[in-house]
């Protein structure tokens, strides 16, 4: 723990020499574990000498290796496409995200690396916090969950929905932290008010999973609740987090964080928008040049709250047409497996939007008679409707368009959120 009580230990406060001096040191090791421990990265790094990798443009001669190349390398190699560096029975925990993608946890305490950010968001030992992200499969409950944990603080594992009863739980139990999204903590929020529930314990809360809109933030800060988010994937864990000073997102102290133009290997310029890669430093699941498909780019200087590492300006998208819709990740081929189940369906196109703070998706289909596919007697739109909360885990809308209305850009999923 840092001599500072605003930090959460001296290594956020340290020089960039000093951190590139010991990331690059540790780098080494990781790389010499991942080629001689993963198959995968054993045929990614055969030429690849790792002590070699001492700096940025060295390690920028690694290829990356891409989420959205997941569920094809664990097809041909299950469960993990060869990446990890044990056998599935030697790990702590194994997840399944939408795609489907499964993931690894190993063991050691938060694994996941989400203590700091929680710390920087004023969660603090004697805290007790409503984890409402989920613990059925995915790992972000478990995430969060873990990074309490070695702060110090009681965790009430609440996961998601179940409204009146979560707010209920909040007013007798009188949590004094939240972690979870931002628009599902509004619902609270305001549901609480509507029953007339005191959950004025609430003072802080570290969200994730969606973009944070000013607005939306302001709406759950007009109820006394400060907010600050955190940046992370169920692959890589925390990546960043945000600080009081509200300036950009810190990178984590245990990763290597890159920002290389979309569909390339190559590191972009300071400012520049592009796709966020990184390297971690778990013994068992060592992604090395990791892109993410998000999309960010640095911002210069360091932040004012005293935190010296990189900043990043957020989530800014997605560098393919992947996207993330209350926290999961929706895909291309999600998509295409719902048109195949209905015959009825020429063509489709996923439209993600925000409607009062919260994400909305709708499929539009092509069908040859749209008027008759919302008919009372028409049971397409229901069918379809199931299939969607059956592929991707989330509820959609679906909408009815003539033969040949939808653009023909190559489009499958459109988002058209605003992000600024």
């Amino acid at each position: 723990m840092a001599e500072d009580e605003r930090y959460y230990d001296d290594l956020e406060t340290r020089s960039a020499d000093e951190r590139n001096a010991k990331l690059f040191d540790a780098l080494a090791g990781q790389i010499t574990n991942a080629k001689f421990n993963s198959a995968y990265f054993g045929d990614l790094l055969k030429d690849i000498s790792p002590d070699d990798i001492t700096d940025r443009a060295a390690l920028a001669t690694i290829p990356v290796t891409r989420k959205s190349d997941l569920i094809d390398l664990q097809k041909k190699n299950p469960p993990f496409g060869g990446l990890t560096t044990c056998e599935p029975g030697k790990l702590k925990r194994i997840f399944q995200s939408p795609g489907p993608i499964y993931d690894a946890e190993g063991f050691g305490d938060d694994w996941w690396g989400t203590a700091r950010a929680l710390y920087a968001a004023g969660f603090r030992k004697g805290d007790i916090v409503q984890n409402t992200f989920a613990y059925h499969l995915t790992p972000a409950g478990v995430m969060l969950e873990t990074g309490a944990a070695e702060i110090g603080c009681a965790v009430i594992p609440a996961g998601v929905g179940n409204t009146e009863l979560q707010v209920r739980v909040m007013a007798d139990l009188r949590p004094t932290s939240y972690a979870g999204t931002p628009s599902f903590l509004k619902i609270l929020l305001d549901k609480a008010a509507d029953m007339g529930e005191d959950v004025s314990s609430l003072k802080k809360s570290c969200v994730g999973g969606e973009a944070l809109f000013p607005s939306l933030r302001q709406e759950i800060e007009d109820h006394g609740v400060n907010c600050q988010q955190l940046y992370a994937s169920a692959d890589l864990g925390c990546i960043a987090y945000e600080s009081d000073a509200r300036q950009g997102l810190i990178v984590d102290e245990g990763m290597i964080i890159e920002i290389v133009r979309p569909g390339t290997n190559d590191p972009v310029a300071e400012g520049e928008v592009g796709e966020v890669v990184a390297t971690t430093f778990s013994p068992e699941y060592p992604l090395i040049r990791f892109g993410t498909g998000d999309l960010s780019a640095v911002i210069p200087g360091e932040s004012p709250c005293g935190r010296t590492n990189m900043r990043l300006k957020g989530w800014m998208g997605r560098a393919d047409q992947t996207t993330k819709v209350k926290g999961m990740f929706v895909h291309p081929a999600q998509v295409n497996e719902i048109v195949k189940r209905h015959g009825e369906v020429l063509k489709a196109r996923l439209v993600v939007d925000q409607r009062d703070g919260s994400d909305v998706m709708t499929l539009s289909c092509e069908v040859k008679n749209p008027a008759q596919a919302v008919g009372s007697e028409n049971a397409l739109a229901g069918d379809i409707l199931d299939t969607i909360q059956s592929v991707c885990k989330l509820k959609g809308e679906v909408g009815f368009a003539e033969p040949g209305s939808l653009p023909n850009d190559g489009l499958v999923i459109e988002d058209i959120r605003k992000f600024d």
